[in-house]
């Protein structure tokens, strides 16, 4: 009987070992879905994710006034069976950006979706953050920084008393940010909204963890959308047949900056990427280097396996 009772509690120790270590990342996700289409691919590898219960996703930003980014996000929710995350939108001054190829229209007139009104970006931020418990929220942004610089200005509100500083401060666990070229460089993300990105950088008060241009320019997916057929009325594969075939430049998959961000701030055992650490130094253009710093709170990802093995593991959670 002892015996017994000592293999029970070995046994009821590894299964809650093993539940703490499954215990998913609380996640807000911040695209902004229209001027490139790897936002799309990265939607679906974050509900991958999900549904391997590795994140728990919270809500969905759109950090681009263009207004069928919030439609658009919420397809794609209902797509992967989540049609209840909340979805927030910019409601002051933002960038506003479409595709020249037009598929967030085609996908909101082939995917109708009952929610029409969206939360603004800034308080859905707010609300999400103060309900969370301490230090408990992963931030991934892969599109402008528009909205966490309005969240860091932010005032006290019905959801907290703490400003959006001391809120981050208090809520927030690192952010992963798609922005920046290293060592040096200018990238899109962070030079379209030069004083938004300066904002975060030098205020934030967590970690944040870069994934640079130049590693997503290296991996490329999405063409083996053309030719598979058993993938049908899928929005994620819809949007690249229809601008794939378009530009040259993609001819043998598009660029995804985006699809890696996700995978890398999921990636807690480090099995794709390294990391530098040090300080990301912003000039007013939107330009930016880097300084190496052992005390530094900012972080750029280097790749550790190869770009073929980290293609493959992005291809197997956005082909769906």
């Amino acid at each position: 009987m002892k015996q017994l009772y000592l293999c029970l509690l070995a046994i009821s120790f590894g299964l809650f070992v093993q539940s703490r270590g499954q215990v998913p990342l609380k996640v807000i996700f911040d695209t902004d879905m229209g001027p490139d289409y790897d936002d799309v691919g990265a939607m679906a590898v974050l509900h991958s994710f999900a549904d391997q219960g590795k994140i728990d996703i919270k809500a969905v930003m759109s950090s681009n006034a263009f207004d069928l980014t919030g439609p658009t996000i919420q397809i794609l929710n209902e797509y992967f069976h989540r049609p209840g995350i909340p979805v927030g939108v910019p409601k002051g001054k933002a960038l506003n950006y479409k595709s020249p190829f037009c598929w967030n229209e085609y996908l909101v007139a082939r995917y109708p979706v009952k929610r029409k009104n969206y939360e603004d970006a800034v308080a859905l931020y707010r609300k999400v953050l103060s309900e969370a418990a301490d230090k408990s929220i992963t931030i991934i942004t892969v599109g402008f920084l528009t909205n966490l610089s309005d969240l860091l200005d932010s005032k006290a509100d019905s959801s907290s008393n703490l400003t959006g500083r001391e809120l981050v401060a208090r809520k927030v666990r690192n952010l992963y940010c798609m922005g920046g070229r290293f060592p040096q460089g200018k990238e899109y993300n962070i030079r379209r909204d030069p004083l938004a990105s300066k904002n975060v950088v030098d205020n934030w008060p967590a970690s944040i963890y870069f994934l640079g241009f130049e590693v997503g320019i290296k991996i490329l997916t999405g063409k083996e959308f053309l030719t598979d057929y058993s993938i049908k009325n899928s929005p994620i594969k819809d949007v690249n047949i229809i601008v794939l075939p378009q530009r040259d430049e993609d001819a043998n998959g598009r660029m995804s900056w985006d699809q890696a961000t996700v995978l890398a701030a999921v990636d807690n055992e480090r099995k794709y990427f390294n990391v530098v650490r040090g300080d990301f130094l912003l000039n007013a253009d939107g330009a930016n280097s880097w300084k190496d710093n052992a005390e530094g709170n900012h972080y750029y990802f280097t790749p550790k396996a190869s770009i073929e093995a980290i293609t493959k593991a992005i291809k197997l959670l956005m082909y769906r």
